[in-house]
Order: structure tokens, then sequence, then C-alpha cells
């Protein structure tokens, strides 16, 4: 990633939004991503003294594999520091959908470069990325091990071939659409069979339902939305401070806004996953400043985006939380009352192992 995905942070802002994560939200976990790891160390820390569990998830996206890994590192030390100060509490995602995000394990300079390679579907259906994917999870395992004394694990693609030996955890990023549902069930199963917990450390869907496979791609089928975004305009808006200032963010088409679908689908994905025993998951996302709410559906970016609250840019504030630049979605509340209704976790050290067969049938 070039620019931040939280352009406005402010400490005191972060703290009161996990205040209301902990608090109405009724979680007991969080997972914090992002490059900055001392943003990222300020966001855990005020976690940890409201008491949250945190997942550590430092991500640098598009540079070289020993770029990455030096980078790991340095994120490794400062979770120790947090670590040693709240040794039950803290968790290691040591990086995310590698084969994705980082060159030099399908071929491609960048994102959009490697998904776009003639060759990157034959390559993945063939397993070829896996080798290289493991070599590097082996060489960051060993970094991480050097510095940091906690529990680790890493958020994979469901197609990524993971060697879960190197981890405490099997976390996956596993998205639920029309494009996979008569099989998301028995994909969601087979990651039991490793004999740990298993965490679902992404999951979500769109403020909208035409954002779902509108392009055919990739991104697209997994709910994210992220093929109705205009990206050139999101890109001049958020990372050329002068140039954005006249360049809004926008949507390609006008999509309308269904609130109730995603809540409807987060619920429903909730409750197969509670089905299946998994020993956590994470809803992406909490708050999307990258993708800001508009009363022109032209530039309702947030139509797009998988986040529980709407953003708002220019200064407006929400009802629910007046003292917040966001306006809670259908989505938070029925979030917040699945979470109220189910018991709270033990502490992830502590978390019983699944059964084998994944659970009972889903269905």
């Amino acid at each position: 990633m070039s620019f931040n995905w939280r352009p406005d942070f402010h400490r005191n802002v972060v703290r009161r939004e996990l205040q209301i994560i902990r608090d109405d939200l009724h979680a007991n976990a969080v997972r914090i991503c992002g490059l900055s790891l001392r943003r990222l160390k300020i966001a855990a820390d005020e976690a940890l003294q409201l008491g949250l569990e945190v997942w550590l998830s430092p991500e640098m996206w598009d540079k070289s594999p020993d770029r990455t890994l030096a980078y790991i590192a340095t994120a490794a030390a400062v979770a120790e520091e947090l670590r040693a100060r709240y040794s039950q509490q803290l968790f290691l995602i040591i990086g995310s959908e590698f084969t994705l995000f980082m060159p030099g394990i399908v071929e491609g300079r960048n994102l959009a470069a490697r998904m776009g390679h003639p060759s990157f579907i034959d390559r993945v259906r063939a397993g070829d990325h896996n080798p290289p994917l493991n070599r590097f999870l082996a060489e960051a395992c060993s970094v991480v091990g050097a510095v940091f004394r906690g529990q680790i694990t890493y958020a994979s693609l469901p197609w990524e071939c993971v060697d879960w030996g190197l981890f405490d955890f099997v976390g996956v990023d596993h998205y639920r659409s029309a494009r996979n549902e008569d099989r998301y069930a028995d994909t969601l199963r087979q990651h039991f069979a490793h004999g740990k917990p298993v965490l679902i450390t992404e999951f979500g869907y769109a403020t909208c339902q035409d954002g779902i496979g509108g392009s055919g791609g990739f991104l697209a089928s997994s709910g994210l939305g992220a093929d109705i975004v205009d990206a050139r305009s999101q890109y001049f808006h958020f990372a050329i401070p002068f140039v954005g200032r006249f360049i809004r963010p926008r949507v390609r088409g006008v999509h309308t806004r269904d609130e109730r679908w995603q809540a409807r689908r987060l619920v429903e994905h909730l409750g197969i996953l509670d089905a299946a025993g998994v020993d956590g998951a994470f809803v992406f996302q909490f708050i999307s400043q990258m993708t800001p709410c508009d009363d022109d559906p032209l530039y309702d970016v947030d139509t797009a985006s998988t986040s529980l609250v709407k953003y708002f840019e220019h200064g407006f504030r929400g009802t629910t939380y007046p003292d917040m630049k966001w306006q809670s979605k259908e989505s938070f509340h029925v979030v917040a009352d699945h979470f109220a209704r189910t018991p709270a976790a033990t502490d992830a050290s502590e978390a019983p192992r699944p059964r084998q067969d994944g659970g009972p049938p889903l269905p």
C-alpha cells in the first residue's frame, strides 16, 4: 500500500472506537491491521488497556521478499514489547495473503499485475505458488521466533496450502458469495484437519448486492465490492495531497445501498461459523475511511465497503454517536446482537481443540 488506510488518525478517537467495539458491539477481540508500526502500536496499546484481545496484523504490500522480511522482523519486536506487558492478550499475525500481496511468489510486480497475469489462474490451480510461499513463511517464522515469544498465525487465502506446523493457529481469510456458496461449508471444514484452533481472520460483505461479481474478478467474487470502485479517483484523492482536494472518490456506475442485505448476510455467515466450531472470527471491517459515504450515489463509495459503520469525510456527525464522524449501519446492530447472545470465548491460548470433523453438517 502506498498511502494510509486511515488518513484521519487520532489516538483519542481510536480509543473511543475501541470502547464502542468492546461495550456496544460486544466484541472481545480485534484484529488491528496497517503498515505504520507506530500507529499499530498505539491502537494495540489502547485496545489492550481496555481488556480486548489483540491480533496484531502488520501489512506491507508490493515490496520485495527481503524488504518484507525485514519489516516483519521489526514488527515482531514491536509486538514483543506489547506482549511483555499483556502476555495473555497479544497475538501476532505475521502477514496476509502473500501470494497476492508480495512479489516473488507468482509473476507480477504489484497486486494488479499479479492478478492480471495470463498465467495466474493456471499457476494457482496447479499449486505452483505453494512451495515458494511456504519457503517464505518458514523464513518469516524464523525471524519472528528470534524476537517474539508469543503465539502466531498467518492470514491465508483459502487456496494457499500453508504448512500450519509453523503456526499456533490456522488462519484463513474466508469469504462467502454466490460463487462459492454451494461448497463453502466443505472448504471451511477442511481447515480443521490440521488439529489446531481455526480462526477466520477476515470475512464480510459489501453494502450493496451488485458489488459482488460485477466484473467477474477475484475481489468481486469475495463480496468486497472492490469491482465497483473507481480506483483512480480513490488513489488521487487519498495519495496526492494537493490534487486530491479536487478529485472525489467515486463508484463506477450507480449502485443501490442495501444495508439490510449486508446485515442479513453477515448474520447468516456468523451462524455458519458458529455451527462449524471455529475458535474465532473477525468481521472485515469496523470502519473504512477509504470509502466515505455521500448523499450522491455516484460518490457514495461506502456502497462498496464491508464496514459496519459509514464514514463521513467532511465533518458530518453520526446520530447514534454524535462525537464520531460516522454512523452505524444495520450490520453494526445485528452483529452486536449476535455477539451479545454468544458466550464469551476463553483466552485464545486456552481455546479448546476443534473437532476433527469440523463440527456438525452445515445447512
